[in-house]
Order: C-alpha cells, then sequence, then structure tokens
C-alpha cells in the first residue's frame, strides 16, 4: 500500500502518501458543491469557498492571506459540482502552519457582513467576465440544457440575480446541512512520520463536532437529442456536442475514459484533433471530455471554428463517432492508445498537488484509492469489445444534443 488513512471519532479522515522532497502539498476536500445547493440559492457553494479566506475568529483577511505567503507557500481553493477543496504547497517545515490555517478557515470563518458584500461585487465581476469567454459559457449553458431542470445544470458561479441575493443565513444552513464530517478528507502528500501526522489531526480537526446530516441527491432524468442554437455578439461559431454518461464507480468507466482519450483527449494525436484540425483545418480548437459524477457523468466534444465552416465540422466529428461505433479496434490500435494513455497517467503523479486531491476524491467516494498498478491492470482489461459497445451507447447520434453559439450578424 502506497498510503496510509487514520480516521478520527468525529468520522474526519486523514490520508498521507510519503514522498522524498523538501516540498510537501495538502488538501482539505469537503463533498459539497453546486449540486447541493437549495432552489434558487445557486453559486453559494462558490460564495462560501471565497468566503473562507476572508476572516475568522482569529485572523484578518491579511492575516488568513499573509499566514502561509509569509513564508513562500501557496494557498488556494475551488467548487465544483460535488467538491469543495482547499489545497496548500509549502516547505515541509510548515506543515503545522498550513494545517492550523486549513482548520482555521474551514471550521471558523465568521462571514463579516462587509466581506459579504465586497466578495458579491467580486464575483459579479467574475460571472461577468466568464460570459464575455463564449468558448467557456457554453460549456455551462450545455451543461444546463443536458442536465434540465437539475442541481448539476447550474452555473456553479450561479448568476447575478441569485448571487446578489445570498446572506449569512444561507451559508450557515448550507454548512449545516452539507460540510458533513463524515465526508470530509484533509490529505498530506510529503516526507512525515505519519504518527505526528495524527497527532497534528487530532490536535487541530480531534475537537470539531460530530456532524452526520444526511445528504439527499438526486439523480437526474435521462435527457439528449436536442439541437439548440443561441446567436450572440461573437466572431466564431462554438459548439458542444454530448450527452449524458456512466457515473464514477460504474465499471464501463475506464473503457469511456480511453476512448475519450482517443477521441479528444490530451496531445495534438487525437483523432479529432487530427482529423478536422490538421487534415482539413477547419476548427482551431477541438476536445473530448469526460466527467464522471457520482451518479452519472458528462462527455462532451468541444469545437470553435468560423461559421461558414461549422455544418462540416459537426459532419466530422459524427463521422469520428460513427467509426468508433462501427468499428472496433485492432490489436495494435487498442495496445498504443493504451500504451499512450497509461503513460499520460504516470506523468500526470508529476503533479503532485493534483495527485493528493485525486487520492483524497477517490477516498471520498469509493472509500480506498488504487494504487498506479492497480489503475494500469484496469485499463489493460478493458477490450475492444467492450469499447465498442460503449462508444454504441454513448455516442449514440440519435441521442446527443448539440449547441451552439452563431454570429448574430
Amino acid at each position: 500500500m502506497d498510503h496510509q488513512v487514520y480516521t478520527l471519532p468525529n468520522g474526519i479522515r486523514l490520508l498521507y502518501k510519503h514522498t522524498v522532497s523538501s516540498i510537501a502539498h495538502c488538501c482539505f476536500l469537503v463533498n459539497a458543491g453546486a449540486r447541493d445547493e437549495a432552489p434558487g440559492k445557486d453559486g453559494l457553494a462558490h460564495f462560501i469557498e471565497h468566503l473562507l479566506f476572508k476572516a475568522t475568529k482569529r485572523r484578518s483577511t491579511n492575516q488568513i492571506l499573509n499566514h502561509l505567503e509569509l513564508v513562500g507557500a501557496d494557498l488556494n481553493a475551488y467548487t465544483t459540482k460535488e467538491y469543495t477543496c482547499i489545497h496548500a504547497s509549502f516547505l515541509k517545515q510548515h506543515l503545522e502552519r498550513a494545517i492550523d490555517l486549513t482548520e482555521d478557515i474551514v471550521f471558523h470563518s465568521t462571514f463579516p457582513e462587509e466581506e459579504l458584500v465586497k466578495e458579491k461585487g467580486v464575483i459579479l465581476d467574475e460571472i461577468s467576465s466568464y460570459l464575455d469567454q463564449p468558448d467557456e459559457a457554453i460549456q455551462d449553458d450545455f451543461e444546463d440544457l443536458l442536465f434540465a431542470n437539475h442541481t448539476l445544470g447550474r452555473n456553479i458561479l450561479g448568476t447575478a440575480a441569485s448571487v446578489s441575493l445570498l446572506d449569512k443565513q444561507d451559508i450557515a444552513h448550507f454548512i449545516a446541512q452539507n460540510y458533513n464530517t463524515h465526508q470530509m478528507v484533509f490529505a498530506v502528500l510529503g516526507e512525515y512520520d505519519f504518527k505526528k501526522l495524527i497527532k497534528l489531526a487530532d490536535k487541530y480537526f480531534g475537537h470539531i463536532k460530530a456532524n452526520t446530516a444526511t445528504k439527499n441527491r438526486a439523480k437526474p432524468q435521462t435527457t439528449g437529442g436536442e439541437i439548440v442554437r443561441f446567436f450572440k455578439p461573437i466572431s466564431q461559431t462554438h459548439g458542444v456536442i454530448g450527452s449524458q454518461a456512466y457515473a464514477a464507480s460504474s465499471p464501463q468507466k475506464n473503457g469511456l475514459l480511453l476512448l475519450n482519450n482517443i477521441l479528444g483527449g490530451i496531445g495534438m494525436s487525437s483523432r479529432l484533433n487530427l482529423q478536422i484540425r490538421e487534415k482539413y483545418g477547419i476548427a482551431y480548437s477541438i476536445e473530448s471530455n469526460y466527467i464522471p459524477f457520482s451518479d452519472t457523468g458528462l462527455f462532451t466534444i468541444y469545437f470553435g471554428t468560423d461559421t461558414e465552416k461549422a455544418d462540416r465540422a459537426i459532419r466530422l466529428i459524427h463521422k469520428e463517432l460513427k467509426k468508433l461505433r462501427d468499428q472496433k479496434l485492432g490489436t495494435l490500435q487498442l495496445h498504443q492508445a493504451k500504451t499512450k494513455f497509461i503513460g499520460q497517467i504516470a506523468l500526470g503523479e508529476e503533479n503532485r498537488i493534483g495527485l493528493i486531491i485525486a487520492m483524497a476524491k477517490s477516498l471520498l467516494d469509493f472509500n480506498r484509492i488504487d494504487t498506479l498498478d492497480q489503475i494500469f491492470a484496469k485499463i489493460n482489461a478493458v477490450t475492444a469489445e467492450e469499447m465498442q459497445t460503449i462508444a454504441n451507447e454513448i455516442f449514440d447520434s440519435n441521442s446527443m444534443t448539440t449547441l451552439l453559439f452563431e454570429p448574430n450578424d
């Protein structure tokens, strides 16, 4: 086993992975995100993440921001549809300083009214900036279309209207309902003695009162098959084609991850890039993505192109999808695809903070963490027959949804 886990009496889990380095990383992962917001409270999880850095019972905003930066460390956070993550990177001798600050902002933030007002302005600017980037905005609009009337369709940032109405009572209620101690992981990657880490975890997190409120996430209904166009003041056409996909726990997940990498994943040698950008020069940007959630998943293909080339780009995309549905991968093709994907995963291990966050997420999702060898074995076990079956389930053109942003002049 390449990691160790210890559970505090309140349910918070400590995860440790050893590495020999003068640099260490830690993260605090909470199983609470945008999909857990109540109706009309869009953007609340992200709003709270911002406010965690503003004031605690014993620290001002400047003291929070300077506590790690004064020793050259980095502190940051992000919110997804299902998680909130606070993470830090630092010289290994500053571990306790990082743990102290993490505990303080997660459990003792005071959310002063003046900071709520200021941070609303910051987020409203963030929303406006985001809307000015159609290649990003279309992704959220697509999720809203695909997960219609479901919390997974919500924009993580919220809307200008929803954010403006959020208050301190909303924050308190969300934290009470969703910051459950048995769904929290504090993870450390560095060169430490695990017994010392347990003592530090107990010192800073052991006194936290257990919160075992039950999370009630409803699975979205299956939708798809629509073609929707919006006309906007933009210079080129942006498009997303996609469908709902497999959940994180699905046995088909590894096959779809492999298919996605073949089709439009990392690197310039993906099928979509070679055919649509390199061969025909149609789209400057084209990629595919697969995001597994706890109870469903999202598969998308994004492209940006000149408006007169958009219809051809769509036809070529569906042509590549049809090939994967109709033609089973040959032995050499499958071997090359697996070798490429395994190599990319191995290189990804060099992103130390990304690695420890991924491990923490796996512990939350599955109560286990696969080693690299176990991950590689699962990828190598995928067969060409399985991949063709998956392609026919997920890449069915009749059930895929298409969203286009087109110039309005």
